[in-house]
């Protein structure tokens, strides 16, 4: 009986080993999977961070700032016209959207949950997450521009808007669901009021995330192109008219980056090189100021 025993404990071991090697052989191959998709994944983006400011820094110039877009071939120019441009349509279509998501996502992750309003507002979100941005640009042409007669500012301020929503829904919800309902719970238990919890608890709370969500819009809409050929358009001169055609870095550096002229193609790389380390400066002083915060 003894060595019967000993024999079963001896087969009980040895499936043991197998089976652990086995766990740590798919556990070698899943990491070196992990490991080579990052790697892969960061490679791409060393290099592409290499090449915009290996070509952008060659065009940054005081001009850059202070001159407007030149035509073919002309010894001066800059894009101080299509940076202002930018700046003032990315900014209004964030403060624009930013308010609307924000509330709609308080609205999907505390009130509505379970209910066919929040579940027919999760389907379309997902729908504008997914469409591409040219989709949306047609929408506000066909909207907005076709019926004023012309394009403008404000048509891509709305189209960059509608872009920024989506986007900052899906991040304000699931931020908000991730918020323990012990924290909601025990505000409700001292007798604090369902919209007071939600503004000084489950937002507070979350305000990290929702953040990072208002700066993913951001960087997204920063670089869109194909929205504002169908709305803003462009215009080579300096205008704060937002009723009439205004400039914008994407387009302007689409337009001057596919032209056969150097003096157009060096200013393109410096514009990419503007939005790159715009969006960058952006992230970092936002992350460290809630950083410091908590």
């Amino acid at each position: 009986m003894s060595t019967a025993a000993s024999l079963v404990a001896e087969d009980r071991d040895a499936v043991r080993r197998r089976l652990y090697a086995r766990r740590k052989l798919v556990n070698v191959i899943a990491l070196s999977l992990a490991l080579g998709a990052m790697a892969f994944g960061l490679f791409w983006l060393i290099w592409i961070l290499i090449e915009t400011v290996r070509l952008g820094v060659g065009g940054l110039a005081l001009s850059l700032f202070t001159q407007m877009t030149p035509p073919p071939q002309a010894e001066t120019g800059g894009l101080a016209n299509a940076i202002f441009g930018s700046v003032v349509m990315v900014t209004l279509a964030t403060l624009l959207g930013t308010p609307i998501g924000v509330l709609a996502g308080v609205y999907l992750a505390e009130y509505g949950r379970r209910s066919w309003l929040a579940s027919t507002t999760r389907f379309i979100n997902d729908i504008l997450l997914s469409a591409p941005s040219i989709v949306i640009g047609l929408f506000i042409y066909s909207a907005v521009v076709a019926r004023l007669g012309g394009f403008s500012g404000y048509a891509g301020i709305l189209a960059l808007a509608l872009i920024v929503i989506p986007v900052v829904i899906r991040t304000t919800e699931n931020m908000l669901s991730l918020i323990p309902n012990a924290l909601r719970e025990a505000a409700y238990a001292l007798g604090t009021p369902k919209w007071r919890v939600v503004m000084t608890v489950t937002l507070k709370a979350a305000r990290a995330g929702v953040m990072t969500g208002i700066l993913l819009a951001f960087a997204r809409i920063a670089g869109e192109t194909a929205p504002l050929l169908f709305t803003a358009l462009s215009n080579q001169f300096w205008t704060s008219d937002l009723s009439q055609p205004m400039a914008s870095l994407p387009v302007t550096i689409f337009k001057f980056a596919m032209s056969p002229y150097e003096n157009w193609q060096k200013l393109a790389w410096a514009g990419v090189f503007l939005i790159t380390i715009g969006v960058l400066v952006l992230n970092i002083l936002a992350r460290t100021f809630f950083r410091n915060k908590h």
